[in-house]
């Protein structure tokens, strides 16, 4: 691994239902991370899902920051997702939760390394920043 894919973050985008419990999430996030074999710097969630106690959990056990990710900023996204959701868009009005929020989060010139898992009640992409 070179210096400067060591100074990239991964960042793992969630999408999730409310009520999610802590391990629905720790389990989808240690997939993503096993899948793409890379390691997980922190958890991305949209603002307006992030006060949910099993995020909150999650992020403990994982050892895990969480950023807040804004509407305005998943919406800004979306055109660069690489899977859409018509029950995600139904639900929340955004084709795509877990990877706009991955992407949002890994700020200008992120960029997928995992597409959208789904887990039980959780989905699960990864971003790497630039």
């Amino acid at each position: 691994m070179g210096r400067d894919e060591a100074m990239r973050r991964v960042i793992a985008g969630l999408g999730f239902r409310k009520h999610i419990g802590a391990g629905d999430i720790v389990a989808v996030v240690r997939e993503a991370g096993a899948r793409a074999e890379r390691h997980v710097d922190a958890l991305a969630v949209p603002d307006f899902k992030a006060d949910e106690p099993g995020v909150r959990d999650a992020a403990m056990q994982l050892g895990l920051p969480v950023i807040r990710v804004a509407r305005d900023a998943l919406m800004g996204e979306q055109g660069r997702c690489l899977t859409r959701s018509d029950a995600a868009r139904n639900s929340v009005g955004l084709a795509s939760v877990a990877e706009a929020a991955a992407l949002a989060a890994a700020g200008a010139g992120g960029r997928i390394v995992l597409a959208r898992i789904a887990g039980a009640r959780a989905t699960c992409a990864l971003a790497e920043s630039a």
